[in-house]
C-alpha cells in the first residue's frame, strides 16, 4: 500500500512537468531527454494504431534491465576479488566485507565514468535527431567497466567509451543498427592503444608498496601461454574466480547464475552459449591431438574456465544486435565463435585473450552467415516443393 502510493505521487509529479517537456513547449528541446527518464519509473503509454505489429509483455528497458540483474553476480564477485587479489598481494588475507569495501572503492569510479561519459553522449545524439534516447548502454555502461583491469586509469575509460559510443554506435545510427559489440571495442580500443596497460602482472592487482615477493598479478592465461602450466591456478580456483583478471570475468560461476537468469528469461539465446561451448571443446580436443606445446595438451574444460571465455559466451556473444539471427545460424555463429576463441588464444601468443577479438570477428560475419542460412533454406525448399505451371 505504502509502495502503491509512493508511485502515485510520482505519476502526479511526472504528469505534472510533462507539459513543459513537450514539443513546442518552453523545454520542448529536452522532450527526448524527460520520456528517457519517466519510461525508467513507468511503461510507455504508447500503442501502435496502424500496420503489423507484435504485442508482448516486455519492452526494451525491462530487457537491459534483466542484463543488468544478470550481470549483478558477477560484478559483485568481482569487487570482492580486486579486495582479495590486494590482500594476498601484500601477504595478508582479509575477510569478505573489507575485501569487498575496498574492491568497491576501486570499481565504482569506473563504473560512474562509464556511465557519464556514455550516457552523456547518447542523450546528445537523442537531443540532436529529436529522438527517443536508446537503452542500448545501460548495459553496455556496466559491461565496460566489467571488462577492465582494476588499474585501468579513469581518463582511458572516458576515451574508450567515447570511442565505443561514437564509432561503434553512433555512427552505425544507434541500437540495434551496430555491427560490432561496443563493450568489445572499448576493450579492443584500449588493447591495441595502450597495451601496456591492459596486459602484464601490474594491470590486474591494485599496486602496493607493501607488495610480497612470492605474490604474482599474472592471470592463469599469461602462465598457460608462457608454458608454466605447474602455475596456472587450480580447477576450483578458476571455476570459483580466486585469480587475478579483468573485473568481472574471473568467476565462472557468478556468470553461470547470470547465464540461467538470461535463459530463463528468454532475453539470451541458449543455443549461442551451447555452441560457444562445443566449439572451444572442439578446437581444445584437436589441439589435443595435435599436440606440440604444453599449452595445446591443456584439457580442453580447463580452457572454459580460463580468462574471458565464459563472460563472453554468456554476455558477449549472444548479443541481440550482433549475433546471428536465424536459429541455424546461432549453432554455426556460436560453434565459430568458441573455436575461433581458443584457435587465437593457443597459436598467437601474443594475443593470450581471444574471445575478444573471436567475437568481434564473428560480429562482422554473422550477417553473412544468416544470409547463407536463409539461402539454402530458400533453395530447399525450391527443390522439395518446384513452382507449378500453369497453362493460359
Amino acid at each position: 500500500m505504502h509502495k502503491h502510493l509512493i508511485m502515485k505521487s510520482l505519476r502526479k509529479l511526472i504528469d505534472s512537468i510533462k507539459p513543459h517537456f513537450e514539443p513546442g513547449a518552453k523545454l520542448g528541446a529536452f522532450h527526448s531527454t524527460f520520456e528517457a527518464f519517466e519510461s525508467m519509473f513507468f511503461v510507455p503509454d504508447k500503442v501502435t494504431d496502424r500496420g503489423c505489429h507484435i504485442r508482448d509483455a516486455i519492452d526494451l528497458k525491462r530487457t537491459m534491465f534483466t542484463m543488468i540483474i544478470a550481470l549483478v553476480p558477477a560484478l559483485l564477485f568481482g569487487m570482492w576479488n580486486v579486495g582479495y587479489q590486494h590482500s594476498l598481494a601484500i601477504g595478508e588475507n582479509w575477510p569478505l566485507w573489507p575485501a569487498f569495501w575496498f574492491g568497491l572503492l576501486k570499481v565504482l569510479p569506473i563504473i560512474v565514468v562509464s556511465y557519464a561519459v556514455g550516457l552523456s553522449i547518447e542523450f546528445a545524439f537523442a537531443q540532436k535527431r529529436k529522438h527517443q534516447v536508446n537503452e542500448g548502454f545501460l548495459v553496455s555502461g556496466l559491461i565496460i567497466p566489467m571488462l577492465m583491469p582494476v588499474n585501468v586509469p579513469l581518463w582511458m575509460v572516458a576515451l574508450a567509451t567515447a570511442f565505443a559510443v561514437l564509432i561503434g554506435k553512433e555512427a552505425f545510427g544507434g541500437t540495434g543498427m551496430n555491427i560490432f559489440n561496443p563493450a568489445l571495442l572499448a576493450r579492443a580500443f584500449l588493447f591495441f592503444a595502450y597495451p601496456s596497460r591492459m596486459s602484464g602482472e601490474a594491470a590486474w592487482v591494485v599496486p602496493s608498496e607493501g607488495m610480497a615477493d612470492a605474490f604474482t598479478g599474472a592471470t592463469p592465461l599469461a602462465h598457460a601461454a608462457a608454458g608454466a602450466m605447474d602455475k596456472v591456478a587450480s580447477a576450483y580456483d578458476l571455476f570459483m574466480g580466486f585469480v587475478p583478471g579483468s573485473i568481472g570475468e574471473t568467476s565462472t560461476l557468478a556468470i553461470l547464475i547470470g547465464a540461467v537468469l538470461l535463459v530463463a528469461t528468454g532475453v539470451a539465446s541458449w543455443k549461442i552459449m551451447l555452441s560457444t561451448v562445443v566449439g572451444g571443446m572442439a578446437a581444445g580436443y584437436l589441439f589435443n591431438a595435435v599436440g606440440g606445446s604444453a599449452y595445446m595438451t591443456m584439457p580442453p574444460w580447463q580452457h572454459l574456465l580460463m580468462g574471458g571465455f565464459a563472460f563472453g559466451a554468456v554476455f558477449m556473444a549472444t548479443d541481440p544486435v550482433t549475433s546471428a539471427q536465424t536459429e541455424c545460424g546461432k549453432w554455426i555463429y556460436g560453434f565459430l565463435v568458441g573455436f575461433m576463441a581458443l584457435l587465437i588464444r593457443v597459436l598467437n601468443p601474443a594475443y593470450p585473450e581471444g574471445m575478444m577479438l573471436s567475437i568481434l570477428l564473428m560480429n562482422a560475419f554473422a550477417p553473412l552467415i544468416d544470409h547463407i542460412v536463409v539461402g539454402t533454406s530458400i533453395r530447399r525448399r525450391m527443390r522439395r516443393q518446384p513452382l507449378s505451371t500453369t497453362k493460359n
